[in-house]
């Protein structure tokens, strides 16, 4: 874990974020709030990567986490993000089968959080309220994945491309390397398409921006059956 050590987060902070805390026994709550490392990882930064074993399980204070699964060439495949107040799905498979990671998480901006310990996370699974979060964000990162299956396996990279620019506003201001990542594609066919794009008038290309200018079109390419 590239992470600069950082002081005791506030009880607040962590309370108000993870209210699962408060349904907790009195003395492991206090044990929460009082044990386990505060971490700073700047923009960038690698909180994990694939192989490596997993030290605690990990509440995120702010910023956010990219997670994705890379390839020896160098493309990413983006799997989700942790923003304040979730956790880690990846982690939490780790600590309860014992395996390493099989995934790289990425800070994309300065992110803070607190790493509770392996042990203080199987004390923390024999309690119901605290069993219930982790499933729980199991079930919803499940249906994520899923969705994110069913988008590589059955949309092609231009549908993908042109609903990624819809949900991004009338400008976006990204390189195309930075698109290819989160559609985990190659820059070089992300540029292809847009320049298509923007030879259909329906965006127009500059530099590290992208322009929307005909969002019916986009949409009709991006629901194409």
């Amino acid at each position: 874990m590239n992470a600069i050590p950082s002081g005791t987060a506030p009880r607040a902070d962590i309370e108000s974020l993870y209210p699962v805390f408060a349904a907790l026994p009195q003395p492991l709550r206090q044990t929460c709030l009082s044990v386990g490392q505060s971490v700073r990882i700047p923009a960038g930064g690698i909180l994990f990567d694939a192989g490596q074993p997993c030290p605690g399980f990990p509440l995120v204070l702010a910023g956010t986490v990219r997670v994705i699964k890379a390839a020896p060439n160098g493309r990413e495949l983006p799997l989700y993000r942790i923003f304040p107040g979730e956790s880690c799905i990846l982690s939490s498979g780790c600590l309860l089968g014992g395996q390493p990671y099989s995934a790289r998480g990425i800070a994309e901006v300065d992110t803070e959080l607190r790493l509770l310990p392996s042990a203080l996370f199987d004390e923390l699974m024999a309690t119901p309220a605290f069993r219930e979060f982790v499933f729980k964000l199991f079930a919803e990162r499940m249906a994520d994945l899923m969705a994110l299956v069913e988008e590589v396996a059955f949309r092609k990279l231009d549908q993908r491309l042109a609903a990624l620019l819809l949900g991004r506003g009338q400008t976006l201001h990204r390189t195309h390397q930075q698109l290819a990542d989160e559609l985990g594609s190659v820059r070089e066919m992300v540029s292809r398409l847009l320049k298509g794009f923007a030879e259909q008038g329906l965006v127009r290309l500059g530099r590290e921006q992208i322009e929307i200018l005909d969002p019916e079109g986009l949409r009709r390419l991006s629901a194409q059956r």
